[in-house]
């Protein structure tokens, strides 16, 4: 089969051919159809700091994904053949204590597809048969694609109850934008975006958010005034990483708000923490998905009418990969997909 590989402790991947994987006893190979790119790819393709330390070549990466199932091991009960399927990416072990009360998000040995074990940015990949999420037959397969991290935004957004309630969201890439998505959809008063990138800023706005705020020229504050707030924003998802953007929040929330950090920081930051007490903050970190009760927010959502469709704005052959990847790290659009039957 053709896959993307991380040969060696090195910047880059190839295109090459590597032996089709097999699955075991209950264990599931899918045919891939469509890849996401997601901003850990890019860090291993460029073997930074963070690849350098967690990943261990050789490898195949690649973690979301959207695919047909074409073969089951035995004791497999309820995936079939033919099922089109995207895949939980967190493989938990099932016995710590996390696991054992039904938190498996928590889990203490979790293992990373295409961090971990090989992944998806291939012809084919295998995962256990608990990992594998069956979609209804007429899905679109680049929304299947983008699953895991429509997963985080959802996790992120249903941190909190937020009908009603005023969210601000710094940081408008992809998972920053569902977010927006799912906070309108489930009935926020207002939906507040920031971003220092234009082209990311107007994909916003199309989805419907109150203000899209470049805070490069523009503060928080004055978002607040424009909107009539008489008070600081009840919900915060920081989704951005940048150093800033969470002091910024912090000094934005009113008393009593609430705080969802999926972002991580690219470096150290200082927080006032007199105000987080003295305003009664709660402030939450938030890494993959709830599993599996995210994965059927998900699919519900998407059901009663939620769209994201449009966070969805480049698409290349698997053969293209390298522009694909040139797109993602340019950081000025939506998500980007890999289509793996143009090779």
């Amino acid at each position: 089969m053709k896959a993307l590989f991380k040969s060696g402790p090195h910047p880059g991947f190839e295109l090459v051919d590597r032996a089709e994987p097999e699955p075991a006893d209950g264990e599931v190979k899918i045919r891939v159809l469509r890849t996401g790119l997601c901003g850990t790819d890019l860090h291993i393709e460029s073997w930074d700091a963070w690849a350098q330390s967690e990943i261990k070549t050789p490898l195949i990466p690649g973690h979301e994904f959207f695919g047909e199932v074409v073969e089951v091991g035995d004791a497999v009960r309820d995936v079939r053949v033919g099922d089109r399927v995207s895949g939980e990416g967190h493989i938990v072990c099932g016995i710590c204590r996390n696991c054992r009360a039904g938190r498996r998000q928590m889990c203490i040995r979790t293992l990373s597809v295409g961090v971990h074990r090989d992944g998806a940015f291939a012809e084919y990949v295998v995962l256990p048969e608990s990992n594998v999420w069956v979609h209804p037959p007429d899905i679109d397969p680049d929304l299947g694609a983008i699953f895991d991290p429509f997963g985080n935004a959802v996790h992120t957004a249903l941190s909190f109850p937020m009908t009603g309630e005023d969210v601000l969201i710094t940081g408008a890439g992809p998972i920053g934008l569902m977010a927006a998505a799912v906070a309108r959809h489930i009935g926020a008063r207002f939906v507040v975006v920031t971003d220092v990138s234009r082209p990311r800023l107007a994909l916003a706005r199309g989805l419907g958010v109150d203000l899209a705020v470049d805070v490069s020229s523009s503060s928080i504050a004055e978002a607040q005034a424009a909107l009539g707030m008489r008070e600081g924003f009840d919900i915060g998802l920081e989704m951005s990483g940048h150093p800033s953007a969470l002091p910024q929040m912090i000094a934005n929330m009113n008393h009593g708000g609430r705080i969802a950090v999926l972002g991580l920081p690219s470096q150290q930051v200082s927080l006032d923490w007199a105000k987080v007490v003295t305003h009664m903050l709660t402030i939450k970190g938030i890494y993959g998905r709830e599993m599996f009760e995210t994965w059927y927010a998900m699919s519900a959502m998407l059901k009663s009418g939620l769209d994201i469709s449009s966070v969805i704005t480049d698409r290349f052959a698997a053969a293209d990969w390298a522009t694909g990847f040139a797109t993602a790290r340019s950081a000025v659009g939506g998500k980007v997909v890999l289509d793996w039957t143009e090779l």
